[in-house]
């Protein structure tokens, strides 16, 4: 069943809960393509304004700076998947969960990794945005830009 809302000064409607999720779903699934894809025209997109998050090393990082880094990466992703996507609503901010697992070449070695990731989104008046990030990666530890 779908709802109206009112946001900024404007009337809009949400999609019902399973349209919801599915959206959210494939901007995670998006993410990890433009990643691989070394695409910052995405980020540009559904990453808001003053998006903070966390690397998989534990840099902080902003939209621009992750912006650079998923453009200047001295790492060629062979593949990039987000799978194990979990979507939490609380009514105009969502947090998901995915598990993210990349093959990629870096200085002729290649690189088998795999981390934890959580995003939290807010529902805007042009649709999803990455407000907040936190990338964890899991043993074994290896070199990732994200």
């Amino acid at each position: 069943m779908a709802m109206l809302h009112y946001l900024n000064g404007q009337d809009y409607t949400t999609p019902n809960p399973e349209v919801e999720r599915q959206e959210l779903i494939n901007l995670e699934k998006e993410t990890a393509r433009a990643i691989q894809q070394a695409n910052g025209t995405f980020f540009r997109r559904v990453y808001a304004d003053d998006f903070v998050g966390t690397l998989s090393h534990g840099q902080p990082v902003t939209k621009l700076g992750l912006i650079e880094a998923v453009e200047k990466s001295d790492f060629k992703f062979d593949s990039f998947a987000a799978t194990d996507i979990n979507v939490k609503s609380f009514r105009d901010t969502a947090v998901v969960t995915s598990l993210w697992s990349s093959r990629a070449h870096y200085h002729g070695e290649i690189l088998v990794a795999q981390m934890r990731v959580m995003h939290v989104y807010l529902r805007t008046s042009r649709g999803w945005k990455a407000v907040a990030g936190q990338a964890t990666a899991l043993p074994p530890y290896k070199p990732h830009p994200m």
